[in-house]
């Protein structure tokens, strides 16, 4: 919040300073239902239940602690256990299971006389509250409720928010804050990434060390400290930046987060990603020295009986079933010259460090099972043979989640594309530094945690998805915010409602009044891009394109013009899909009040010699990032400018790119022009140059033009660059587009446009 990192606001307070003087308000007409996540049935009617000061809540003892919530969230001065309350009222009944759906189900009932919350059990009259709390926010006249039947359940039982403290520290009190706003929008799972490189962020009794030295590091700003030689300061130190959280507050926190239907689950990186550990603790180091490497000696007993107090502690303060052991992007470098390491490895009968590291993560799940515990992890820990009774934490692709899920082990998806909140959100020259990638509002309401792979009687091994928020980038209670916010109600409707009633254009019609709800609640949310996508579909055989434009905005006014030209309010308004014949230059923007609101999107639609021709890959293009595969070159789309994850870009992983299309008959050329990509904080580089060369057999090339690069190195910004050249007077049958990946990174390419 702005300018507050150490006094928690309670959500249910800041609501109850907008329930007041209702009877003073104006009127209005009766509102829609818009909750999020988009409840399974609604049934709307006419009227409204008005809340004023006589409101008095009625509920079944059970649900007490529900009742005092509402009590304080809907400013409801009192409420009764027992007793029937006479007047307007709001009452909370416990039902069996045969009312309700399931068991985190309930139904809402609202009428001009009284409000009734049913449900069977306290995590279905939580999730009913949050939506009767919201119905009460969301209406400009916050008196009037609208009246209808709610009947409500959730698709998936995990629906969680992984928030990473060690890269950036964030105070007990706004973890508490954090805890409010997600449940408002029934996330019922915070898993709390407590240690990494970076920082140990949790009080062990046993070892004070852990956070008297390395809770705190040199540089606030993760970026900064990661160039350094990366060493941490002691608590107290002047300069010392960071934090942790004492076992009281811990168990603080774990106790707001139940009354608000919310498990906390902590993690504890193993093996690797543990630097702050080996700082303090070298013993554990294959190396026995500090700063070497992050990863814990597998071969030392010693690393066990550490690893088994610390969980032990952590299990105290934290009843969740699941305990997070990490397992990810551990480097084994140094296991393999580790002599304690080779030898355990010898005495376990095992192949190599792959199952080395499955070893220790089979040893510190039965540790967890003896004391009625699940281990959960990254989907590394499926390497080397999966532990009997893990859960994997599906993050690289949905690869290790459906291999899992084959197995008969459950999996929560949480596929890096989609789930990871720490990505750009809107074009990269608009918004805050960001570690990579692209992940708009409609990426992740799109999102689908059931991969189609997986057959009925495996797809129920998928308990739900995960928004993952790492924090590399993120300094600062506001810039979190921004981070997860609106994206995070996206993600809340896809683990919450069913696949088949999701509409994205309901959704954002929907999400319109929680952008006065969000600041309200003074949350600092990415405000909708007043950018442009085009979308094209194109039949090359008959050399037609589909044109649609998309934005964030609900039914913004898009105004275009097809000969390359900035539009204004004269020129054509978009009012559907465009069907265009030929070439065209695409220019569209959002025009209000007379005003261009952002720049414009551009698009040139290419009816070119290459497209629909046949390419052959004379070296392989990625595997992970194969576009459209053979046809990603010359099927007339282009890649986006903002990622290369779009589905257009194919990649180059290491290999140099060098492809032949056949144009199928001799023909005169006129140019060539290829688009790279260069990012080089995910290792996306410009090619060294790109040779063309043309031939009439497909055999014998003759290298017409060398294009070079242009860009440096030390571009770090997304940058596109188109590389052309003059073919003027050559005439071919095949060209040969060869580009040099001198980085033995990633190379990006979109189309082959030849004229």
């Amino acid at each position: 919040m702005k300018g507050q990192t150490s006094k928690h606001l309670l959500l249910m307070l800041l609501i109850a300073v907008f329930i007041t003087q209702l009877s003073a308000q104006v009127k209005i007409s009766t509102p829609r239902i818009e909750i999020i996540p988009q409840p399974t049935k609604v049934v709307e009617h006419t009227g409204v239940f008005m809340l004023v000061p006589t409101t008095r809540i009625q509920c079944d003892p059970s649900f007490s602690g529900v009742a005092s919530l509402l009590s304080k969230g809907a400013s409801i001065r009192q409420f009764s256990v027992l007793e029937k309350v006479n007047g307007p009222k709001i009452k909370l009944v416990k039902v069996g299971r045969e009312t309700v759906s399931d068991s985190m189900g309930y139904r809402l009932v609202i009428t001009p006389e009284e409000i009734t919350l049913s449900a069977a059990t306290n995590a279905g009259a939580l999730n009913g509250m949050h939506s009767l709390m919201q119905l009460i926010l969301l209406q400009p006249n916050q008196g009037e409720i609208p009246c209808a039947e709610i009947d409500d359940h959730p698709r998936f039982g995990y629906r969680g928010v992984m928030l990473d403290v060690s890269r950036h520290f964030f105070p007990a009190d706004y973890i508490k804050r954090y805890l409010d706003l997600m449940a408002l929008y029934k996330m019922n799972v915070f898993h709390w990434h407590l240690t990494d490189g970076p920082g140990w962020r949790l009080e062990i009794k046993k070892y004070p060390e852990l956070t008297a030295k390395t809770a705190y590091r040199t540089h606030k700003i993760w970026k900064d400290w990661w160039g350094t030689p990366r060493h941490y300061s002691d608590e107290g130190s002047p300069n010392g930046y960071g934090g942790y959280y004492t076992q009281k507050q811990a168990r603080e926190i774990v106790a707001y987060a139940k009354q608000l239907g919310i498990t906390v689950i902590p993690e504890i990186e193993m093996p690797g990603h543990s630097d702050e550990v080996l700082a303090v603790y070298p013993n554990l180091a294959c190396s026995g020295k500090p700063f070497t490497n992050g990863e814990l000696c597998l071969g030392n007993d010693s690393t066990f009986v550490f690893l088994k107090n610390v969980l032990t502690e952590v299990m105290a303060i934290f009843p969740s079933q699941y305990i997070h052991v990490g397992g990810d992007e551990a480097d084994q470098a140094a296991w393999k010259k580790c002599p304690k390491c080779q030898k355990r490895i010898k005495d376990e009968k095992l192949n190599n460090e792959s199952e080395l590291q499955s070893y220790g993560v089979r040893r510190i799940e039965q540790f967890l099972a003896s004391k009625g515990r699940k281990l959960l992890g990254w989907d590394e820990i499926l390497e080397g043979g999966l532990a009997p009774a893990a859960t994997v934490m599906s993050w690289r692709g949905e690869e290790g989640g459906i291999t899992a899920a084959k197995m008969g082990h459950n999996v929560i998806m949480t596929p890096g594309n989609t789930c990871y909140f720490d990505h750009y959100q809107a074009d990269p020259l608009t918004q805050p530094l960001a570690i990579g990638g692209y992940l708009t509002l409609e990426n992740v309401y799109q999102y689908e945690p059931i991969p189609a792979e997986l057959d009925s009687d495996k797809a129920k091994y998928v308990l739900g998805a995960q928004a993952n928020i790492w924090t590399e980038y993120i300094s600062s209670i506001e810039h979190l915010e921004y981070m997860t916010y609106p994206r995070l109600l996206a993600m809340a409707e896809v683990t919450w409602s069913e696949k088949g009633k999701r509409d994205f254009t309901n959704f954002k019609s929907r999400l319109q009044a929680h952008y006065r709800l969000l600041q309200r609640l003074d949350v600092n949310y990415c405000r909708p891009s007043y950018g442009l996508e085009i979308e094209s579909k194109i039949n090359t055989e008959a050399k037609k394109a589909l044109i649609s434009f998309k934005s964030e905005l609900l039914n913004p006014s898009i105004y275009y013009t097809l000969d390359g030209t900035e539009p204004t309010k004269t020129s054509n308004l978009y009012q559907g899909s465009l069907e265009l014949s030929g070439s065209s230059k695409i220019c569209a923007a959002i025009i209000e009040d007379g005003e261009l609101k952002e720049k414009s999107a551009k698009l040139t639609v290419d009816f070119h010699k290459a497209i629909g021709k046949k390419v052959t890959y004379n070296l392989p293009y990625s595997k992970g990032y194969s576009a459209h595969k053979e046809a990603s070159l010359v099927n007339g789309y282009r890649g986006g400018g903002l990622t290369y994850g779009d589905g257009e870009w194919q990649g180059f992983d290491t290999n140099d790119m060098d492809v032949t299309i056949d144009l199928e008959k001799s023909d005169a050329l006129k140019s060539i022009t290829i688009s790279f990509m260069q990012q080089t904080g995910p290792g996306v580089y410009m090619p060294d140059f790109v040779d063309i060369s043309v031939s009439d057999n497909g055999k014998d090339f003759r290298k017409v033009k060398t294009i070079t690069n242009d860009i440096p190195l030390t571009q770090s910004k997304l940058t596109l660059k188109n590389f052309e050249a003059d073919l003027t007077g050559e005439k071919a049958r095949y060209v040969r587009v060869f580009g040099k990946n001198g980085q033995h990174g990633f190379l990006f390419t979109d189309e082959v446009i030849i004229y």
